[in-house]
């Protein structure tokens, strides 16, 4: 019965000790780092159903006139990629794109949000956002009759980029 477990603790450590080797991180020299290739950045999607049950503007200079924006809605798909870039990246960016000044730290790592545009991502036409409002009314919230509704559709952001960095 002892030798028996003797065998299977030999057993046991003989196979921790090959796993262990097996996973053991070993460094490569940079020759044969650089054919290594791979992807960075993570890639979010979401498919948005916001509902939001008034937006009320009110002019407190006016005797508090106000008027109401009942039953807004967005939906729609929306994707975006997150990738960390250099400052050197960011500064030739902003010249591409005439933006000039002195906001910026050319030293500091950048966040950049994308949603990747039209070439990259195809979604179909009803896929794009959407927001509606059902009623515009004035007064308190079911006030007055409503002036009627509007929609904006097919809301394309492909292509639009945003920056965050730390100052």
């Amino acid at each position: 019965m002892k030798l028996e477990l003797i065998k299977k603790t030999a057993i046991a450590a003989a196979l921790s000790v090959v796993a262990v080797a097996a996973s053991a991180m070993t460094p490569m020299q940079d020759e044969s780092l650089s054919q290594v290739s791979g992807q960075d950045g993570v890639s979010i999607a979401a498919n948005l159903n916001v509902n939001i049950g008034s937006f009320q503007y009110t002019n407190v200079a006016d005797a508090n006139a106000n008027i109401n924006f009942n039953n807004i809605k967005a939906h729609g798909l929306i994707a975006a990629t997150i990738d960390v870039i250099s400052g050197a990246t960011f500064g030739a960016i902003r010249t591409a794109s005439g933006v000039s000044g002195t906001f910026f730290d050319a030293g500091s790592d950048v966040v950049q949000i994308a949603i990747p545009d039209a070439t990259k991502v195809t979604l179909p036409t009803a896929g794009l956002l959407s927001v509606s409002v059902d009623s515009i009314t004035m007064g308190g919230a079911a006030a007055g009759s409503s002036f009627g509704k509007f929609a904006m559709n097919q809301i394309d952001l492909r292509g639009t980029s945003v920056w965050m960095w730390a100052h």
